[in-house]
């Protein structure tokens, strides 16, 4: 089964120091063994890179940009890439008029339209709550692998 990883379990899985972080690898190898293709969006990467980049002081990783090309490489060696197109933004519009997303759940919308334009139902988060409004969208608790 494909399931798209969400930013804070990728992040978590790369932060030793993290909250949860042995949570978000476990869960990672959790699905990995069972035999399931985790992927993630391009949504992920950005969201990735502006935490990479952000100063530690200001909640960030603090990483250099090398340091965060190598970390977004990694990622891209490790996980398929769900390519954006015009699907997406397609049903983006649809979710984010549909169903009143407003502010910064239009990013959640976007992973969501992705997870959708591309046949995927399955996302494994930390923020149950953000996805449980995208129906056709599983959603599985990275605390509970």
């Amino acid at each position: 089964m494909l399931i798209l990883a969400d930013t804070n379990v990728l992040l978590r899985a790369q932060s030793p120091g993290a909250d949860h972080h042995l949570k978000a690898k476990r869960a990672l190898s959790q699905l990995r063994l069972q035999g399931d293709q985790l992927c993630i969006a391009a949504q992920n990467l950005i969201e990735f890179w502006a935490v990479a980049t952000r100063a530690a002081e200001q909640n960030g990783l603090g990483l250099s940009i090398a340091e965060a090309r190598a970390e977004m490489n990694q990622l891209l060696r490790l996980f398929r890439l769900l390519e954006p197109n015009s699907r997406v933004f397609a049903e983006w519009r649809r979710l984010v008029t549909s169903i009143a997303v407003v502010g910064k759940q239009s990013h959640d919308a976007h992973i969501a339209a992705t997870m959708m334009a591309h046949g995927v139902a399955h996302i494994v988060t930390f923020n149950v709550r953000d996805f449980a409004r995208f129906a056709g969208i599983t959603v599985i608790d990275a605390t509970a692998i």
